[in-house]
């Protein structure tokens, strides 16, 4: 099944349209997930353990009112090989949770290199001994600054594997405006190139459906939506920027012209971090934090 269907029955299956932030800082995790490290070991072995059971807590509490998780890549990479266990088991936790997984590791290269990004995240590689299998995402965030030519082996790596890719469009920091918002010769900025293209990369969608091709759309410049939507009419946009970055959910409704699956609320460290502020233990703050989000969400939509 195409990605961007099993994304649509997700979506109304869960009456959600928030997606969970995994960035995990072994630095600011939960004490209870601090408290499951064993007492030996290197510090990276000790610390991912932290980092997987700090994961595995917050799916159990935030993941109900979630319709995937979003593990950011080099918050577990930088711990080696151990980091990677640490993501590989996460992954393998969120789907038995019955959420959806989309890697954030903004992967760009050219050819080869690109097909063995696609290879690694969502696919598998042939090898004399048989298929070696990747990550098992359900889809993964890709930077488009190289051209077409280096997002095409992506999208096809994905593609071949029932998966998606979200393109970098228009992002959430501030330093976006430096490059994409840039007006070129030929008239419109950047992120409006970068629309046109993603909307062209997309495979045709049956009627009403979305194409398995998204945009990350930075939730902190919601002016610019409605002219995103009207580039990409069936494109699911990945919204990220909600809550500490400053982005408001009520802002964002031009991005469900194409569906309640074509708006996805990225949050992180508002459901991570809530209880720093509620006055509760994490897993409660983080479940309030995550219901409250799908319920602004679901009603806009």
């Amino acid at each position: 099944m195409r990605f961007a269907d099993r994304l649509a029955g997700l979506v109304e299956a869960r009456g959600s349209q928030i997606v969970l932030g995994l960035d995990p800082d072994p630095a600011q995790l939960w004490p209870e997930a601090v408290a499951q490290a064993p007492g030996d070991g290197s510090p990276a072995r000790r610390a991912a353990a932290a980092v997987r059971a700090h994961c595995a807590a917050l799916i159990d509490a935030a993941g109900p009112a979630c319709v995937a998780v979003k593990p950011q890549l080099a918050c577990f990479e930088r711990l080696g090989a151990d980091g990677w266990a640490a993501l590989a088991a996460t992954v393998e936790y969120a789907r038995g949770a019955g959420l959806l997984v989309l890697a954030d590791g903004k992967r760009g290269d050219i050819s080869v290199s690109a097909a063995a990004y696609a290879q690694a995240l969502v696919g598998s590689t042939p090898t004399p001994f048989g298929e070696a299998q990747g990550l098992g995402a359900d889809a993964f965030t890709a930077n488009p600054l190289l051209g077409v030519d280096a997002l095409q082996p992506l999208v096809d790596g994905a593609r071949a594997a029932g998966a998606g890719v979200f393109v970098l469009v228009r992002t959430s920091n501030p330093g976006a405006a430096d490059v994409e918002d840039l007006e070129l010769a030929d008239g419109g900025p950047v992120w409006e190139r970068l629309a046109r293209i993603v909307a062209a990369l997309g495979e045709p969608a049956a009627a009403g459906g979305l194409t398995d091709v998204g945009a990350v759309v930075g939730a902190t410049e919601p002016r610019h939506l409605a002219r995103m939507r009207e580039l990409m009419p069936r494109t699911p946009f990945l919204l990220p920027g909600i809550g500490a970055q400053g982005g408001r959910v009520e802002d964002l409704a031009p991005a469900w012209a194409a569906g309640r699956a074509g708006g996805l609320i990225s949050a992180s460290r508002s459901i991570t971090q809530a209880h720093e502020s509620a006055h509760r233990s994490p897993s409660a703050a983080a479940r309030a934090e995550a219901e409250r989000l799908r319920a602004s969400a679901w009603s806009l939509s």
